[in-house]
């Protein structure tokens, strides 16, 4: 019967809830169930950082999702490991961050003038199988908190038992941008690393400080730290004491988080899990963070979870009019399983010491521009990381 739209439920707000509600809208109808209010959400403390590579970007213009100013875009990644600044390397296509807050909260809005159904309601595993019974696919898109079922542990890919690090991250005021406006990021062997991520907030441009610390190691010195104030000094001596350079370009007298919910301290064990199973006959599916969780460490997260939304859409399109069973849940992780691999493949070798074939591409790309862009683009293409760090040759 035509005219009746099927039924899809997501559960979460974040980025693969939201990349799938832009994307599925106009064939389905579709209810978001998430359980911070938009008030909540703009109001409240930083969720993570995100960083929109330009394949993202394009997946956002093709769903029509909103544009956001341009004045932080990202066109480099700056490498240095230690105090050693290696190279500059340009990115073909621009990158943009978006603090979470503004980004979710204003998808959120667009989305309900949409025609997108939203619930204020906390969805525990018990909910489940009531909302099995109420819509035609149930998708779990409840990010690092997830999920809600019990998905399968992709055990290969799933190799860590413990955080391998802890996540200190910080929206500043008051520190002068790297030229080109760019990522830095900072190794520094055995203690972490640091990202330096320019971002637009609501409050206006800032820059991202996100330490990426080796438990218990020297750089993991934010324990116990609560207030936006004790968080500003802390991160205002590690500069100083770990990256220099960083430290040179603060500019003491306005140096600040951008409001008092600017900071955040996490530590998650990654891992991948099989995206479907089925509830009382019925298919339930995952998406983003709930299912494909990986280490911070690369900036994958939007990237995975945007990729993954697409691909979850076209295998809908292409079932649109078959019975959504287990064949379906299969066909969405064939379609996701190979980039899922060499983005986590990649991420947990960059938890690791840098082989030394890695380091040797490194110090190339200190000598030779054309290298330097090449590895620049790990990030907006994870698939060239995944081929470099296991290809053992250095040509």
């Amino acid at each position: 019967m035509r005219g009746l739209k099927r039924r899809i439920c997501i559960v979460g707000s974040g980025t693969a809830g939201l990349h799938l509600a832009y994307a599925l809208k106009e064939e389905f109808d579709v209810t978001v169930i998430h359980h911070r209010s938009v008030d909540q959400i703009r109001n409240g403390r930083i969720m993570s950082t995100q960083v929109h590579f330009g394949a993202t970007r394009r997946r956002e213009n093709r769903f029509a999702m909103p544009k956001w100013d341009e004045q932080a875009l990202i066109e480099s990644i700056h490498i240095s490991i230690g105090n050693q600044k290696l190279f500059t390397g340009m990115l073909k296509e621009p990158a943009l961050s978006v603090d979470q807050r503004l980004y979710f909260s204003h998808c959120i809005e667009d989305l309900a003038e949409k025609g997108v159904s939203f619930r204020l309601k906390k969805v525990v595993k018990e909910n489940i199988e009531t909302l099995t019974d109420e819509f035609d696919l149930v998708i779990d898109c409840t990010g690092k908190s997830g999920p809600l079922m019990p998905f399968p542990i992709e055990e290969e890919l799933s190799p860590f038992q413990t955080p391998q690090r802890k996540c200190i991250v910080g929206y500043f005021l008051g520190i002068k941008p790297n030229t080109p406006q760019g990522i830095g990021v900072t190794v520094l062997p055995e203690l972490g690393e640091m990202f330096e991520i320019p971002a637009i907030t609501e409050h206006g441009p800032v820059t991202i400080l996100f330490i990426m610390a080796i438990p218990n190691r020297n750089l993991d010195v934010f324990q116990g730290i609560k207030t936006a104030e004790e968080f500003t000094l802390k991160m205002r001596t590690a500069t100083q004491k770990f990256f220099p350079e960083i430290h040179k370009r603060i500019a003491e007298e306005k140096f600040s988080l951008c409001d008092e919910h600017g900071f955040l301290q996490t530590a998650i064990i990654p891992a991948i899990r099989k995206p479907y199973l089925t509830v009382k006959n019925k298919l339930v599916v995952g998406c983003g963070d709930s299912v494909f969780l990986n280490d911070p460490i690369t900036g994958q997260g939007c990237n995975l979870s945007s990729y993954c939304a697409e691909k979850l859409y076209e295998t809908l399109i292409e079932f649109k009019d078959s019975t959504w069973n287990t064949q379906v849940g299969e066909s969405y992780w064939n379609r996701t399983k190979q980039f899922v691999k060499e983005v986590t493949e990649w991420t947990n070798a960059m938890t690791l010491p840098l082989p030394e074939h890695v380091i040797q591409l490194l110090l190339q790309g200190a000598k030779d521009q054309a290298k330097a862009d090449e590895i620049a683009e790990w990030f907006a293409d994870p698939r060239t990381a995944y081929q470099d760090f296991s290809s053992a040759t250095t040509i």
